[in-house]
C-alpha cells in the first residue's frame, strides 16, 4: 500500500477487518503485528534502567574541564609537578571585622582553620601557605648581613610583645598583597590541590569537599571573624549545591508541558503517555550513563531536560496524528499504524539531526563538553525507541478521547466545505506567505535581520564577559567573595603562568634573569596586570637589601656568587629543584576575554622573540592562563561545530527529501536563527564559553524538527499534484498545530530556568527559549515564503 495514499482521507481504510496486517514496510509490520512483545520488551528495559539510574553519581574533574592537548595545557601538564599552586587552588581569606590580624584571637583562629585545612583529603599540604606555614618566611637587613626566619616565631604566645615581632615579620615577609591584605584586615592561606586522595587514590568529591568548607566557615564564622573562599574547587561545589533545584525546574517543565498538552488535546489518557514516553526516554538515559562508566557534572546535568523537551515534541506530533485519523473514524490501531507510516521517517531524521547536533560537540577538545556530548547523544538514541516506536504502540490500545478526536479535525471539515471563507484566522493568515506578495516581503526582510544579525554577531565574546565566577550569580556567595579579593590582595584569585626553561642550574644565570625580568616589564603595563612576581624581581629587591637598604642598588645583581645567595633563600614556587625551571606570575584584575587575549597576545609575541637553545618562555599555567586556552579551543570549536552541524543537517534533509530546494527551505531558517541567537548572546553580554557553546548546536539540532514535519506533509502533497498553498495549508493542519504547541510550550518551559541560581543554567534557558521559539517562526512563515520561489508547483 502506498503510505501517501493511505494519508490521504478520501483512500484511508477505516475498518479493523478490511486492513491487510501485511502492509506497509517491515518495521511498521513487525512493531505493530508484535504490540505486546514491544510493550513488555520496553517495561523490562525501563525497569532494569530505573534500577541502575540509582547507581548515577554527579562529579567534576578539573581536567575534564580544559582542553588537555592545546599546547598551553600540554606544558602546564608537563610541568605541573615541579610547580606549586599553578593549578587547582583554593584562596580563603580570613577576615578580622573588628580590627587587624595582629590579634590573639584572630591569630589562633587562623591556626585553628589552617590546621583544619592542612588535614583535608586531596590537599596538597607541602606547599600549602599562609602565616602559620613554616615556608612562609621573612628576610631582612641586619648589622651582621641578612637574616629571617618563620613569620610567625617560635616563641609565639599570643602576648603583645610577641604580636609586635609579628607584624615586623610580616612587613619584611613581602607577603603584604599577597597572603596579607594592605589594611591589615584579613590573610590567606593558599591551598594548592591534588586531582586525587592519596590515601585512597580516588579524585576528589568537590561537593563533599565544598561542603567540609562550609562546615568550617560555619564553625569559625562570627561577628568579628569572616570568612572568604575562591578557587575551582568551591565553583563546582556551589554549582553541584545550586543544582538540587534543577529537580524543581524538571517538575516545572513536566507540569507545563503536561497542562499545555492537555489544554491542547482535552484528552488526559493520550497526554499521559506523550508525558510518560518522554520521562521513559529518561529513565532510560539515566540508567545508561552508569553502565556506560559516564556521570553526570554541572554542565550535562541539563540534558535530561533537553531530552525530555525532544521528547515531547515528537510525541506531540505522533499523538497529534492518531487524534485526527481517530477523528475522521479510523479505528485507533490502523491511526497508530497511518501515524507511524506518515511521520517515523521525519522523526528518524530529525532525531538523527538532534543526534548530529550533539555528536558534533565531540570535535571540541574538552572532556566536559565531549561527555556531554555522548550523553546527549544516548538520550537522542534512546528517543527513537520510546517515542517513534512505543508511543504508537500504546496509543494503538488507549486512543484517544471521542471528542478530542473530533475536535482536532473541526478545521479540516470546515476547510473541505468552503476552503475560503471557513479556514482558522490564524491559519489563514499563515497561508499569507506562500502568495508572491508576503513572500518577498518576508524574505527580503529576512534577509536584512540577517544582514544586521551578522553584523552585532559579530562582536560576540569569546570567554568570560565579567568578573567572578560567570556559572553563578554576580550576588552569589562566591562572587562576593571573590570580590572581596580583588578589593584586598594586590595578587588576585586571577593568576596567569608563565613557565621559563633553561638548562639545569642555569635559572639564576644573570642572563637568565634579565630576560625574565623584560617579559615582566612588559606585563606589568598592561592595563589588565595589578602586579607580577617572578625571581627576577626577587633579585631586585634582595640585591637593595644586601646594600644597607639603599635604592640605587635596585637591579638584578650581575655577581653569580650574589645571585647563588639570593636563589637560597628565594620562595620554592619561584624555581624548581633542578633550577632549570622559572615561573613569572601575572595577577590580574580579572579573566575576560579581553583581559587575556591582550596578555596571551604579550607572552607569545615575547616569547617568538626572544625564545633559543638556552632559555624557553611556554605559556601557561595558573587558572587564568587555563582558562586562556581553554578561550582558544572555544573560538576554533564555535566555527568548526557550526560547519560540521549545518553539513550533517543539509545531509540528511537532502537523504530526506531528495531536493536540494527543499533543503534551502528547511536549513535557512535554521541558520537566521544561529545568527540571530549569536546577536542575542552579545546584547545580554553572554560570551561564547564551555557552559554556552553547546547551544547553537543544540539549537540548530532541535529546531530543524520543526521544519522536517512540516516539508514532510507539504512535499508529499505537492506530489500529488496540489498547489503550494493546499499543501502548506494541510501540512499546518496536520503537523503546524503541533509545531506551534510545542515551540511556545517548550519555550516558555526552558525559559523558567532565569530563575535558577545557576547563571549559566538561566543564560542556557533565555538562550533556548529564544531558538525554540523563532526556530518555529522561521518553520511557520519564512519556510512557505521561500517554498514560493523554490517549490511552487501548480495542481
Amino acid at each position: 500500500m502506498n503510505s501517501s495514499n493511505q494519508a490521504h482521507t478520501g483512500e484511508m481504510i477505516r475498518h479493523l477487518e478490511d486492513f491487510d496486517t501485511r502492509s506497509g514496510r517491515l518495521t511498521e509490520r513487525l512493531l505493530f503485528n508484535n504490540r505486546i512483545a514491544v510493550i513488555l520488551i520496553c517495561m523490562a528495559i525501563t525497569v532494569f534502567l530505573g534500577m541502575q539510574s540509582i547507581n548515577l553519581g554527579m562529579s567534576a574533574a578539573f581536567e575534564k574541564m580544559i582542553p588537555t592537548s592545546h599546547p598551553f595545557i600540554v606544558n602546564f601538564l608537563e610541568n605541573r609537578k615541579q610547580m606549586a599552586g599553578t593549578g587547582n587552588t583554593l584562596r580563603i581569606a580570613v577576615e578580622n571585622a573588628e580590627g587587624t590580624i595582629f590579634d590573639a584571637e584572630y591569630m589562633d583562629t587562623l591556626r585553628k582553620i589552617h590546621d583544619e585545612i592542612f588535614l583535608l583529603p586531596g590537599v596538597d599540604r607541602p606547599f600549602m601557605k599562609s602565616l602559620w606555614a613554616p615556608a612562609v618566611r621573612w628576610t631582612g637587613v641586619t648589622e651582621e648581613g641578612l637574616d629571617g626566619g618563620p613569620v610567625i616565631p617560635d616563641g609565639y604566645d599570643g602576648s603583645a610583645e610577641s604580636l609586635d615581632q609579628v607584624r615586623n615579620n610580616v612587613e619584611r615577609s613581602g607577603e603584604i598583597g599577597q597572603l596579607v591584605a594592605a589594611n591589615f584586615k584579613s590573610s590567606i592561606l593558599l591551598v594548592p590541590l591534588q586531582e586525587t586522595d592519596a590515601s585512597t587514590g580516588e579524585r576528589i568529591d568537590y561537593h563533599a569537599f565544598s561542603q567540609q568548607l562550609e562546615e568550617l566557615r560555619s564553625k569559625y564564622e562570627s561577628n568579628k571573624v569572616r570568612i572568604h573562599i575562591t578557587g575551582f574547587a568551591k565553583v563546582v561545589g556551589d554549582l553541584i549545591e545550586g543544582l538540587k533545584q534543577v529537580l524543581l525546574f524538571f517538575a516545572l517543565t513536566i507540569a507545563i508541558a503536561m497542562l499545555v498538552l492537555y489544554l491542547y488535546t482535552r484528552c488526559l489518557r493520550s497526554t499521559l503517555l506523550v508525558v510518560l514516553s518522554s520521562l521513559t526516554a529518561v529513565v532510560w538515559l539515566l540508567g545508561l550513563l552508569p553502565l556506560l562508566g559516564y556521570d553526570l557534572d554541572p554542565y550535562s546535568i541539563l540534558v535530561p531536560f533537553l531530552v525530555f523537551a525532544i521528547g515531547m515534541s515528537h510525541g506531540a506530533q505522533k499523538m497529534n496524528g492518531i487524534m485526527q485519523d481517530i477523528g475522521r473514524g479510523v479505528h485507533k490501531l490502523l491511526a497508530a499504524r497511518y501515524t507511524f507510516r506518515r511521520l517515523f521517517l521525519a522523526g528518524l531524521t530529525a532525531l538523527l539531526s538532534d543526534a548530529i547536533g550533539f555528536a558534533v560537540l565531540m570535535v571540541i577538545d574538552i572532556p566536559v563538553i565531549q561527555d556531554l556530548a555522548v550523553t546527549a547523544s544516548i538520550g537522542v538514541a534512546v528517543l527513537i525507541f520510546t517515542n517513534l516506536i512505543l508511543l504508537p504502540v500504546l496509543l494503538s490500545y488507549t486512543g484517544v478521547n471521542a471528542k478530542a478526536a473530533e475536535r482536532s479535525i473541526r478545521a479540516e471539515i470546515a476547510d473541505l466545505n468552503d476552503t475560503e471563507h471557513s479556514k482558522h484566522p490564524f491559519w489563514a493568515w499563515l497561508d499569507l506567505f506562500t502568495q508572491k506578495r508576503y513572500a518577498t516581503l518576508v524574505v527580503v526582510f529576512s534577509i536584512a535581520l540577517g544582514g544586521v544579525g551578522l553584523v552585532v554577531s559579530s562582536k560576540v565574546r569569546i570567554g568570560d564577559t565579567g568578573q567572578g565566577a560567570p556559572e553563578l550569580r554576580a550576588d552569589s556567595r562566591y562572587n562576593l567573595d571573590n570580590r572581596f579579593m580583588v578589593d584586598n590582595y594586590a595578587a588576585s584569585s586571577d593568576v596567569y603562568v608563565v613557565m621559563v626553561r633553561t638548562g639545569q642550574y642555569e635559572c639564576a644565570h644573570y642572563d637568565t634573569l634579565m630576560a625574565v625580568d623584560a617579559l615582566e616589564r612588559q606585563l606589568a603595563q598592561l592595563p589588565a596586570v595589578e602586579s607580577t612576581s617572578s625571581l627576577a624581581g626577587l633579585a631586585k629587591i634582595a640585591q637593595v637589601g644586601m646594600n644597607e637598604g639603599s635604592l640605587k642598588w635596585y637591579g638584578i645583581p650581575r655577581s653569580q656568587g650574589m645571585l647563588n645567595a639570593i636563589i637560597t633563600r628565594a620562595p620554592r614556587e619561584l624555581f624548581n629543584q633542578n633550577c632549570d625551571l622559572l615561573t613569572v606570575y601575572a595577577y590580574l584584575k580579572d579573566h575576560k576575554a579581553d583581559t587575556l587575549h591582550s596578555v596571551v597576545e604579550t607572552v607569545e609575541r615575547f616569547a617568538a622573540q626572544y625564545n633559543s637553545d638556552k632559555i624557553r618562555f611556554l605559556s601557561a599555567a595558573g587558572n587564568a592562563g587555563i582558562e586562556a586556552a581553554t578561550n582558544i579551543v572555544v573560538e576554533k570549536a564555535n566555527v568548526q561545530m557550526l560547519v560540521l552541524v549545518y553539513s550533517a543537517v543539509i545531509l540528511l534533509a537532502f537523504i530526506t527529501f531528495r531536493s536540494w530546494r527543499a533543503v534551502v527551505c528547511a536549513v535557512l531558517p535554521l541558520m537566521l536563527t544561529s545568527i540571530l541567537c549569536q546577536a542575542l548572546m552579545v546584547w545580554l553580554n553572554i560570551g561564547v564559553k564551555v557552559a554556552t557553546l553547546p547551544v547553537i548546536a543544540l539549537g540548530v539540532g532541535i529546531g530543524v524538527d520543526y521544519a522536517l514535519y512540516i516539508l514532510t506533509v507539504t512535499m508529499a502533497r505537492l506530489k500529488e499534484g496540489k498547489t503550494l498553498s493546499e499543501a502548506y495549508y494541510q501540512a499546518l493542519l496536520f503537523t503546524g498545530k503541533v509545531v506551534v504547541l510545542t515551540g511556545i510550550t517548550l519555550g516558555v518551559a526552558v525559559f523558567t530556568w532565569v530563575l535558577s541560581p545557576i547563571k549559566f543554567q538561566a543564560d542556557m534557558g533565555i538562550l533556548l527559549a529564544f531558538m525554540f521559539i523563532w526556530n518555529m517562526l522561521g518553520a511557520l512563515i519564512l519556510l512557505p515564503s521561500l517554498g514560493y520561489f523554490l517549490l511552487r508547483k501548480k495542481a
